[in-house]
């Protein structure tokens, strides 16, 4: 089996295709999720699917039983990773087109890690907005012994979320690092007995799907833009023209009256 990313609904009975809120899985069993190619396609078309998908509020990404990603399928590297139009075929046509599609994602986007968050793992959380660990989960990228650097774009991401500190020590020390380390570095959000990452993520996902939904997504199209320098010229051209929009009113409306907003 070459695995699968599986859209499940985040509440039992609910219907995926209508919920607020859904789950991505990532179903590699024997392997502990590790990324096949397959699963590098299949996660670019669900993300681009749940870009427009009406009424979605956030989005679960996890690992199906106790590991959330070790990295890639390496059973898979003899048949391209030896010449350098099927590599980069490999990593620009499968692995980013994949991970972009969760950058450009505009629905609020949260991942629960256990276990090993390894190499792509920690690609794929890096695509995040919130990180939720149990505190016995492991990250890393030790692909120096297997001999290759991370590929270019790939490196940028994880630059900019695990820092410099540590992306260096992963990636030229091939060093492990627990969760209480990566929350100390600004990766992790939280990190929670595994007993308790269930419950705090329910209610995480309960507090953004009680929130303005379009002014999440105006939230997260700015802030992209800000991190590429992009911002006068893609967003603040109109950035107040949510003025008048049934959000806005709502939720001023809301706060003047002492009510919960209906969002």
């Amino acid at each position: 089996m070459a695995g699968q990313v599986r859209l499940e609904s985040w509440t039992a009975g609910e219907d995926a295709a209508n919920a607020q809120a859904v789950r991505v899985v990532l179903a590699h069993p024997g392997k502990r999720n590790a990324m096949s190619r397959a699963m590098w396609r299949q996660l670019r078309s669900v993300f681009e699917d749940l870009q427009h998908r009406p009424g979605l509020r956030c989005i679960v990404l996890q690992g199906e039983g106790e590991a959330f990603c070790a990295g890639g399928d390496i059973s898979e590297y003899a048949d391209f990773r030896f010449h350098p139009e099927s590599l980069a075929a490999f990593h620009e046509g499968e692995v980013w087109p994949a991970l972009h599609a969760m950058l450009q994602c505009d629905v609020p986007l949260v991942a629960a890690i256990e276990g090993a968050c390894m190499g792509a793992g920690v690609e794929l959380a890096s695509c995040c907005d919130s990180r939720l660990a149990a505190d016995t989960a492991q990250f890393g990228a030790p692909i120096a012994k297997l001999g290759f650097p991370m590929a270019p774009r790939e490196a940028a991401l994880v630059l900019s979320e695990v820092g410099p500190a540590k992306t260096r020590q992963m990636l030229l020390e091939a060093a492990v690092f627990g969760a209480d380390q990566m929350q100390a570095s600004g990766f992790l959000s939280q990190v929670l007995p595994a007993a308790q990452l269930q419950a705090e993520l329910a209610r995480t996902v309960a507090r953004i799907c009680g929130l303005a939904p379009q002014a999440a997504r105006m939230t997260k199209q700015l802030l992209r833009a800000l991190a590429d320098g992009d911002a006068q010229a893609r967003v603040l051209q109109q950035p107040y023209a949510y003025a008048d929009s049934a959000e806005h009113r709502e939720g001023i409306a809301a706060f003047v009256a002492k009510r919960s907003p209906q969002f």
